[in-house]
This record gives C-alpha cells, sequence and structure tokens, in this order.
C-alpha cells in the first residue's frame, strides 16, 4: 500500500523562486547565444521542439504521473489554436477570409486581442471543456478511457471543420500573426515545468501519483478519485490550450486535420520514449523525435520512400518498450 503524505514542507522564498530565477536567467542567455550563432533553420527546429516540449509535458501530468492514458489532448490544442487566432486574426482582413466578426460579448467585433490575453483565453477555454468532458469520461479507466478520449478528439476536429463560418472548414485559416517566436515559446517552456513541478511537489501531485499505483489503495486512503484525475485532466487540458495557441501563430495556418491521429500519436510517444516517469522525459522524447523527423524527411523525399519517418518512429517505440519500457531516462522522478 501506498501511503501519501499530504503535509508539504514549507515553501521557502529561497527553496524556489531563486533557482527559478536563476534557471530562466540561464534559458535567456542560452537562447541568446543561439540567436547569435544559430541560422534561422536551426532555430525554427528549436521552436518547434518547445511547443511539442509543453504539449507532451501537460499530457506526462494526466498519463504519466496519474495514470491515465488519455488520447484527446490534440483535442485541446485545436481549441487553444483557434481560440488564440480567432481573438487576434486582424479585422481588415476577418472579410477578405470570410471570418465573420466575433461576439460583442468576447469584444470581438471591431477589436484584435493582444497575443498574451488571446493565449490565456484559448488555455481557459480548453480547461473549461476539459472539465466538462472530463466528469464523465474519466469514470472509465484502461482502454475504455483511451477510446472515448480519442472520440472526443474526433469530435472536436469534426466540429472544426463542420463550424465554416468561424474555422472556414477544411480549408483552415491562413494570414495567422506571427507572434510565437524562440523566446516566448521557451518561456512557456519554463512555466510548464515549474508549475508540474510544483504540482508534484503538493498534496494533490501525491494524490496523483498514489492513484497512478493503485486506484483501489488511494481510495482506502481517502483519496477522492475523480477530484484529482480531473485536477490533471483540466491542468494538462490549459497547458495543451496554450501548446496550440502557440503553435498556431507560429505556423501561422491551422487546418483541423492538423491535430488529428498523427499528431495525437506522436504526442503521446514522446514521454513514453522519453520517459513518462520523470519530469524532463518528455522535453527529451520531444526533442528526439522532432529532430529526427527533420533530419529524416531529406532522406525520405530524397529516397521515394514516404512513410520511412513513420516507421522509424514506430521501430524506436518498440526498441525502447522492449528493452527500456521505462523510458530513456528511465528513473522516476518523485516529489520530496
Amino acid at each position: 500500500m501506498i501511503k501519501v503524505n499530504y503535509s508539504n514542507k514549507p515553501n521557502t522564498f529561497s527553496g524556489i523562486w531563486i533557482p527559478f530565477g536563476v534557471g530562466l536567467g540561464f534559458l535567456f542567455v542560452v537562447l541568446g547565444i543561439f540567436n547569435l550563432v544559430l541560422d534561422n533553420y536551426i532555430l525554427h527546429i528549436i521552436t518547434v521542439i518547445g511547443i511539442y516540449i509543453i504539449a507532451a509535458t501537460s499530457l506526462n501530468l494526466t498519463n504519466g504521473y496519474t495514470g491515465l492514458f488519455s488520447l484527446g489532448h490534440t483535442g485541446f490544442m485545436l481549441i487553444g489554436a483557434y481560440t488564440s487566432v480567432l481573438l487576434t486574426y486582424k479585422v481588415s482582413l476577418r472579410a477578405a477570409y470570410n471570418l465573420p466578426s466575433l461576439p460583442t460579448l468576447l469584444g470581438g467585433a471591431n477589436y484584435q486581442w493582444p497575443f498574451l490575453p488571446a493565449l490565456l483565453t484559448g488555455g481557459v477555454i480548453a480547461a473549461i471543456v476539459a472539465m466538462i468532458v472530463g466528469y464523465p469520461v474519466l469514470r472509465l479507466r484502461g482502454h475504455y478511457l483511451a477510446v472515448a478520449s480519442l472520440g472526443f478528439m474526433i469530435i472536436v476536429t469534426t466540429m472544426a471543420k463542420g463550424m465554416k463560418s468561424f474555422t472556414r472548414g477544411a480549408s483552415g485559416i491562413q494570414v495567422i500573426p506571427h507572434y510565437s517566436n524562440l523566446w516566448n515559446v521557451y518561456i512557456w517552456v519554463a512555466i510548464t515545468i515549474f508549475v508540474l513541478w510544483r504540482i508534484l511537489q503538493s498534496a494533490p501531485g501525491r494524490a496523483m501519483l498514489a492513484i497512478r499505483e493503485s486506484e483501489v489503495s488511494a481510495q482506502s486512503q481517502g483519496i477522492n478519485l475523480m477530484k484529482y484525475k480531473l485536477y490533471a485532466f483540466v491542468s494538462g487540458a490549459f497547458f495543451a490550450g496554450i501548446a496550440g495557441g502557440l503553435y498556431a501563430h507560429f505556423t501561422r495556418s491551422i487546418r483541423p486535420y492538423e491535430f488529428s491521429f498523427s499528431m495525437t500519436f506522436f504526442i503521446v510517444i514522446m514521454p513514453i520514449i522519453g520517459g513518462s516517469r520523470n519530469l524532463f522525459g518528455p522535453a527529451l522524447g520531444a526533442s528526439l523525435l522532432i529532430a529526427m523527423r527533420y533530419l529524416l524527411k531529406p532522406a525520405e523525399e530524397a529516397l521515394g520512400v514516404y512513410g520511412l519517418v513513420e516507421l522509424i518512429y514506430a521501430a524506436l517505440l518498440v526498441s525502447v518498450m522492449l528493452w527500456r519500457p521505462g523510458g530513456i531516462l528511465g528513473k522516476e522522478s518523485r516529489a520530496k
């Protein structure tokens, strides 16, 4: 039986915020060096890696630390992406691209939102949807939960295709303002990892770990399973919405099918390969898979063997599952 300690160590300024500030300062120095010595193509790849780190790390709160298996994460990314895009889209372009003015309730009829409030709104709406969807869905377990969450992703992408007056359907939205860059993406990477680390240090985080190990044991100790499952699900959905907004404002063009099965598989295997029980495992998995994609795509096109990248991903996943089931990092990151 796993005992969950609900007593937290006193949170001291020097023990939490000073290390975070030092780490953030070091991150800025590294990013500044990258900007000076690397070309735009490499910076593009590093920025894409950052966006996927946010998505994979936030998914790992549900899948890795709470022991659930959700396949609906890209649905929340889609919600965050379209919300932030519609709020920040230039008023002068809405008529030209057959996008109606946003409801006056959102202040969007003749107003273009700043990027940060729009991005946060996308995350909040994704979290609200997760709360509504999660209450019935999280009562399921195992493959039932996986299928139900996959169904949610399909519903969201189908709705995005059908709501042509807002999303332009399958054609998607182009000429999106280019607000995402190396700096703000990695600030959000730092925030995501820091917040998830603090959650894992807290009583709710310990409850999630207990649920992962044994729901029966956790429940016998008085842990409210639905409460903490929902906590993980909603927290992960918020950061998924943030990742979706950053993705949309970086690529400058989004379509509903981009947030479908391919991206779902891609994000789900990142924590598995990197190490789902390590805080930095998803970041390693995201970095490895994105780098492989950009390195192998030219070879794939030169050889004319389309689908080579996906085959290598699958082979890598099988190899990790067989010889290192805990992922490359493999060690569990315990909250102390």
